[in-house]
C-alpha cells in the first residue's frame, strides 16, 4: 500500500522491509514476533502469553522461502541488542530452525545456540521448545546436530562461570543439567569442565573420591574449592558460617536452603553482594521481615547503593523500571500474598534520587518526537498490573522523552483543541505530573497533535499518543492525518497510540508498519517505541 502523493523516493528502506518502507513483510511481522510474541500491530503490556505455530507464520513463511540463515540472525540480534521485549519468542523461533529441513538452516541455529542461550535457563527453555515442536513425532530431538551443540554450550564456558551457573540454576521446566549431559552425551573438553560434569551426573561425594588423591591443576583447584563451599553451606545450620561464606565467596540466595533464608543476618549477608535490580524488587520484602529499618546501617547501605550513580550505570537500570520499583514500595502491599510493610523514607528518597540518575542509562535514538498527552478524561486511573496512576506514567514518560531526546515536543489536548501544557525537560515528576492533572477534561481526538505538527511545519518522526480514554473519536481518521503530514514534511512519520488503561485493542492499519498500538504501559512499552523508531520493527 502507498500513501496517496507519495513516492518511494521519499523514504529510506530500513532493515526490516523487502521492498516498500511501509508495507508490512513477512521480515517487518518476524521482527515484530521476536520482539513482542505477536506478528501483529499490537503491543500489550505484561502479557506472556505461550508462544505457538499459529503465532510465527511469518517466520514459517521465510523458512519455507529458505531464509532460514537470515532469520537466524534477527534472532541473534534480537537476543544480544537488547531489542526483544521477551526473550521467549526467540527461543521457539531458534528451536524451530534447528528443527528445519533445510541444512544450512539446522546449521546456523545450532551454531548460535550460544550467543542466543547465554544462561542455562535460556538453555532449558530452548530445550524444551524443541520437545514440545517434536511432540506427535515418531523421531526423538537428541541428534547427532543437538548432542554436539549442547557439548559445546558447556565445553565452551569458563569454568568457574559454569560452577556456578549450575549451582544457581539447577534445573527449569522440567529439565536439569543433569538431563542435558548425559543425553548430549558430553564428552568434557578440559579437566576443569570434567570436574563440573562429574559433580553435576554423580555429585559431590563421587567428586571427593576422584579428586581427593590426585595432583590437580591450578584451575580445578579453584572450582573444587568453590564446589566445596556451595556444598558445605548446604549442609550448615550454623548461622554463623552460613553467613560468613556467603560473605566471602559472594554466595547468592539460589545456592541457599529454604531454612538459611529464615535468618535476618542471611538476608543481610546477601543484600551486601546482590545485583541492584534483584535489591530493587525485594524492598517491600526486605521491609516486612524488618531487615530493612529506620535509621538501620543496613538500610543506609542499600540507600546508598540505590543512588550510587556507579551502580545505577552498572546496572543499567531504566528510570521507568525505578519507577515502577519505587511506586510498588510506596503502596506498601505485594500484588500476591498478604505481606505488607510500612514504607522507610529514606529509601524512598534514594529511589527518588535514582530516577533523576538513571536517565543517564537512556541512549537517545536521535529523532524527533512528539509526545501527546490526552487530558480530556481524569488521569486517577491505576496503569493494569502496576501501581502507577496514568499521571504520573504520562508524566514519566514525557520526561523521558524531553530529557533524552534534543528534539521533542510535549504537548496535551482536551475539549478538542491543544491546551497549553509546560512539561518541561528540567522538571521534577511531581511538578510534571502536576501540570497535567490540573488541565480541565472533555472530548477526545488523537489526531489532534498530528494536525498541529503538520500546519506548523514541525516534521515528526514518531507520535507518541498517550491516553486513558477507551472511547477515541475523531475529527478524522488518525491514519489520513499521518498521510497528510508525511507526504506535506516529507518525513517518513510513525505513530504510536498507547492506551494507558486499555485491555486490548488497535487503531492501526495493518497494511502500514510505521503504525502500532500499545495497551497499558510497561518498561517493555518504551522498548517497543524505540525499535520502532530505529525501523528495527
Amino acid at each position: 500500500m502507498e500513501p496517496s502523493g507519495s513516492t518511494p523516493s521519499n523514504h529510506t528502506l530500513n532493515s526490516t522491509g523487502d521492498g516498500c518502507p511501509w508495507e508490512v513483510s513477512d521480515k517487518a511481522r518476524l521482527c515484530r514476533f521476536l520482539c513482542y510474541g505477536s506478528e501483529g500491530d499490537l503491543y500489550t503490556a505484561r502479557e506472556e502469553g505461550h508462544v505457538s505455530m499459529e503465532s510465527a507464520g511469518a517466520l514459517l513463511s521465510l523458512l519455507q522461502e529458505s531464509r532460514g540463515a537470515e532469520v537466524v540472525e534477527e534472532i541473534k540480534k534480537f537476543t544480544q541488542d537488547g531489542r526483544a521485549v521477551r526473550l521467549g519468542p526467540s527461543f521457539f523461533a531458534l528451536a524451530l530452525c534447528s528443527q528445519h529441513s533445510e541444512l544450512k538452516t539446522r546449521q546456523a541455529a545450532f551454531k548460535a545456540l550460544k550467543e542466543v542461550c547465554q544462561d542455562p535457563a535460556h538453555l532449558f527453555s530452548f530445550i524444551n521448545n524443541k520437545k514440545e515442536l517434536k511432540e506427535g513425532m515418531k523421531c526423538g530431538i537428541w541428534g547427532r546436530a543437538l548432542r554436539r551443540a549442547v557439548s559445546d554450550w558447556y565445553n565452551e564456558q569458563d569454568a568457574m562461570s559454569l560452577a556456578a551457573a549450575v549451582t544457581k540454576c539447577k534445573q527449569r521446566e522440567g529439565w536439569s543439567h543433569q538431563d542435558l549431559l548425559r543425553l548430549s552425551h558430553t564428552k568434557p573438553a578440559n579437566e576443569a569442565i570434567a570436574l563440573i560434569c562429574k559433580y553435576v551426573t554423580k555429585g559431590w561425594k563421587e567428586v571427593q573420591l576422584a579428586y581427593s588423591d590426585k595432583e590437580n591443576s591450578e584451575e580445578v583447584v579453584k572450582v573444587l574449592s568453590y564446589l566445596e563451599v556451595v556444598e558445605k553451606v548446604k549442609h550448615s545450620c550454623d548461622e554463623t558460617e552460613v553467613i560468613n561464606l556467603i560473605e566471602e565467596h559472594k554466595l547468592e540466595r539460589e545456592q541457599l536452603l529454604t531454612d538459611h533464608l529464615k535468618s535476618k543476618q542471611v538476608w543481610r549477608a546477601l543484600l551486601k553482594e546482590m545485583p541492584l535490580q534483584s535489591v530493587l524488587k525485594i524492598l517491600g520484602k526486605m521491609t516486612s521481615k524488618k531487615i530493612l529499618e529506620p535509621g538501620s546501617s543496613e538500610t543506609q547501605a542499600v540507600c546508598d547503593r540505590i543512588q550510587s550513580q556507579t551502580a545505577l550505570t552498572k546496572a543499567k537500570i531504566h528510570p521507568f523500571n525505578i519507577l515502577l520499583f519505587s511506586e510498588n514500595y510506596k503502596r506498601g502491599q505485594g500484588y500476591q500474598g498478604k505481606t505488607k510493610w510500612e514504607p522507610v523514607s529514606s529509601i524512598l528518597k534514594a529511589m527518588d534520587s535514582a530516577f533523576y540518575k538513571s536517565f543517564m542509562n537512556v541512549e537517545p535514538v536521535g529523532k524527533r518526537f512528539v509526545v501527546a498527552v490526552d487530558v480530556s478524561t481524569s488521569l486517577s486511573s491505576i496503569v493494569p498490573g502496576t501501581s502507577i496512576s496514568t499521571a504520573v506514567a504520562a508524566a514519566a514518560i514525557t520526561m523521558i522523552f524531553a530529557r533524552t531526546e534534543a528534539d521533542t515536543h510535549v504537548l496535551s489536548y482536551s475539549e478538542g483543541a491543544l491546551v497549553p501544557c509546560s512539561v518541561s525537560a528540567d522538571m521534577t515528576l511531581a511538578q510534571a505530573t502536576f501540570e497535567l492533572v490540573k488541565i480541565p477534561g472533555g472530548s477526545t481526538d488523537c489526531t489532534l497533535p498530528i494536525t498541529w505538527a503538520t500546519e506548523n511545519g514541525k516534521a515528526v518522526d514518531v507520535f507518541i499518543i498517550l491516553t486513558n480514554n477507551p472511547l477515541w473519536t475523531f475529527t478524522a481518521s488518525p491514519v489520513e492525518s499521518l498521510k497528510k503530514h508525511r507526504q506535506k514534511s516529507g518525513a517518513n512519520s510513525k505513530l504510536v497510540m498507547c492506551g494507558l488503561t486499555s485491555i486490548g485493542h488497535a487503531i492501526a492499519d495493518t497494511e502500514d508498519r510505521r503504525l502500532l498500538s500499545i495497551c497499558g504501559f510497561d518498561l517493555g512499552a518504551l522498548t517497543v517505541i524505540r525499535d520502532l523508531a530505529q525501523d528495527l520493527i
